[in-house]
């Protein structure tokens, strides 16, 4: 269940880098902040939607 806790902050981090890099108008950073963005939140949803979300017991 730790995998699910990783990809999701994985994920808003590269959110909040490819929103930085859009704000400097960094290019490559948007290109890779947004690919990261794209494969991690996308590992993110089928991970949850797949494994469940994690809860304690």
């Amino acid at each position: 269940m730790g995998l699910v806790i990783i990809f999701a902050l994985v994920t808003i981090l590269a959110a909040y880098g490819t929103f930085t890099a859009l704000k400097n108008k960094n290019l490559l950073g948007i290109v890779f902040g947004g690919g990261s963005l794209l494969v991690f939140g996308w590992f993110t949803i089928m991970t949850i939607i797949y494994h469940g979300y994690p809860v304690a017991h």
